[in-house]
């Protein structure tokens, strides 16, 4: 055993319970500290001569104070990953369907696709170009050359002719 690491473990014997005491007040839990305190032992086997410590008290208690706070920091950084998983699918909200909806979407869009598709054509224009293309009322009413009332209309026939099949297919 080197000169350096037996006179820091006779020290750590002679100080144990000042040294459990220290890493006890800064971590605030007791079985965390005597975990510490063990560790700090593991520590010290592999402290080599040179340089020589001089003040091995100071040497071993700043070791403690060290060690202790590295468990914090590693306690902080598992509570990170861990414990937040935990909280993870409260936060994120699942955009999962199930496949009766999506039969049931599936379904409802077929229908209304084909009710699109029996309208009379100029409804049916006047219909994509609102829905689809989003144009507003007035861009339809110029591009179709009516009024923007008549578009009103048109939009009015579509959407209760899709309504229509809607109910009828439920």
């Amino acid at each position: 055993m080197l000169n350096n690491a037996a006179a820091l473990t006779r020290l750590l014997l002679q100080e144990r319970t000042s040294l459990l005491r220290l890493v006890e007040s800064i971590l605030r839990d007791r079985p965390a500290a005597e975990d510490v305190t063990q560790s700090l032992w593991f520590r010290v086997q592999r402290i080599e001569d040179d340089p020589p410590i001089l003040n091995k008290r100071a040497y071993l208690f700043r070791l403690a104070a060290n060690l202790a706070k590295d468990r914090i920091r590693a306690d902080g950084r598992y509570s990170a990953l861990f414990h937040a998983a935990d909280t993870l699918p409260e936060e994120v909200p699942a955009h999962i369907v199930g496949a009766d909806t999506e039969i049931c979407d599936r379904q409802r869009l077929a229908v209304t696709m084909a009710a699109i598709d029996e309208l009379p054509a100029r409804t049916r224009e006047i219909f994509i170009l609102r829905k689809f293309d989003e144009l507003t009322l007035d861009e339809i009413a110029q591009r179709v050359g009516i009024s923007r009332s008549m578009v009103v209309r048109y939009l009015q026939q579509a959407l209760r002719h899709c309504m229509t099949r809607l109910g009828e297919s439920e």
